[in-house]
């Protein structure tokens, strides 16, 4: 069964060239959940060394290239579960749709732009 969810994250707040500051929404929509077990974790990444470690969430920024990483976290453990060979075994996504060949894709090819006020961007759910 898939299940499509639409994840709304307004967390940037814009400093424009007027006085006062503005707020510009990020809208993430998730596809392809193949089941509401679980949490959906999103993590926004503004340069290479946090790519996948530390994340923007909650800070404020200002309106650039962010890297997306989305984990269906099915049993709520806390992260990404993987076997033995390090091949997730519950959903991933991450920003342009990319896919790395060994493990994640590089933080440039993960990366996207926040241009304008609010911004869409669709994200699909694989597993493996």
């Amino acid at each position: 069964m898939k299940i499509g969810i639409y994840l709304i994250l307004s967390i940037i707040s814009l400093h424009m060239n007027s006085s006062r500051a503005q707020t510009a929404s990020i809208e993430i929509k998730v596809t392809d959940i193949k089941s509401q077990k679980g949490l959906i974790r999103i993590g926004l990444f503004t340069n290479e060394k946090d790519y996948l470690k530390n994340t923007a969430i909650g800070k404020v920024v200002k309106p650039d290239d962010y890297a997306l990483s989305v984990v269906h976290d099915e049993n709520e453990n806390g992260k990404l579960d993987s076997n033995a060979l390090g091949i997730p075994k519950e959903g991933f996504a991450f920003g342009n749709n990319a896919m790395g060949k060994f493990g994640p894709p590089t933080f440039e090819k993960a990366k996207m732009k926040v241009e304008g006020q609010n911004v869409t961007w669709l994200i699909s759910m694989k597993y493996l």
